[in-house]
């Protein structure tokens, strides 16, 4: 890692993922840092409030201040304002899991969510907000992947891995750059992109790609997610509809957030 200041967000990021908290020698070892140069970026992460020993001489875990940071930005950048309504409405019709996801660079990130289903079996991770969508096997990456060039697709997919790191995807994922194609295709003549036992096993979710007002560019995705038993193909047929129409509100509703104005200008 070239400086110190890359070196303090690789941990942040680590001690995100893991919120019981991580003792000093196992983010050295992650992340490849002498223990001792560990040791001082979190002295110094510490000093500013980011980071605190869950007991002492123990594990080492994440503030509340970062995540006040990210929930005060997206307050004031207009996406819960503009979004979670929709968001809202389009859970209790569909009676399922509503996830939107944005574009950062060449990524996408899931940042917002509403749960429709009220009980019995649902799917319901609740720790996704702020995490990196997989492209190949999530409903939401493939309708992104399915607006841009076979080309430009696979370039992205190849960054990141046509398998997941830290966890199996569902027997549905696609395991070769051929079958994924296939699945982008699909996408593209249907209008929107489904993945069933894809993402999870047992899952199953329909995505459509969220653009800016009436222009071509593309700033996030719009899915619905729930069990694979109860998503069958003639609830999506009739749940197409419902989230095209909640897609083109956002779109509408974009241009009102300085947020949602400035995303898909950087894209690959």
């Amino acid at each position: 890692m070239s400086s110190a200041l890359e070196r303090g967000l690789r941990i942040l990021e680590m001690l995100a993922a893991h919120p019981e908290g991580q003792q000093v020698s196992q983010v050295a070892d992650a992340l490849g840092i002498p223990i001792s140069g560990v040791h001082r970026q979190l002295q110094e992460l510490g000093r500013l409030g980011y980071v605190r020993q869950v007991r002492d001489q123990g594990d080492y875990g994440l503030t509340v201040k970062l995540a006040a940071l990210g929930l005060s930005f997206l307050g004031r950048s207009g996406v819960t304002d503009i979004a979670q309504p929709i968001l809202d409405r389009l859970a209790t019709a569909s009676g399922e899991l509503i996830r939107l996801s944005v574009i950062d660079g060449d990524r996408l990130v899931w940042v917002a969510v509403a749960q429709g289903a009220t009980g019995g079996l649902r799917y319901d991770p609740g720790k996704e907000q702020g995490v990196v969508v997989h492209l190949a096997t999530a409903a939401g990456g493939q309708a992104w992947l399915s607006t841009m060039s076979d080309e430009d697709a696979l370039t992205l997919v190849s960054r990141q891995g046509i398998r997941p790191e830290g966890f199996n995807p569902g027997s549905g994922a696609p395991s070769t750059l051929k079958d994924l194609l296939k699945i982008l295709e699909t996408a593209r003549k249907r209008g929107y992109a489904l993945a069933v036992d894809s993402y999870m096993e047992g899952m199953a979710a329909m995505a459509v790609p969220l653009r800016r007002g009436d222009s071509d560019t593309v700033i996030g995705c719009l899915s619905i997610a729930g069990p694979a038993v109860r998503l069958t193909k003639t609830r999506v047929a009739e749940l197409v509809p419902v989230l095209k129409e909640a897609a083109t509100e956002l779109s509408n509703a974009a241009d009102a957030s300085q947020f949602f104005r400035q995303l898909g200008n950087d894209l690959p």
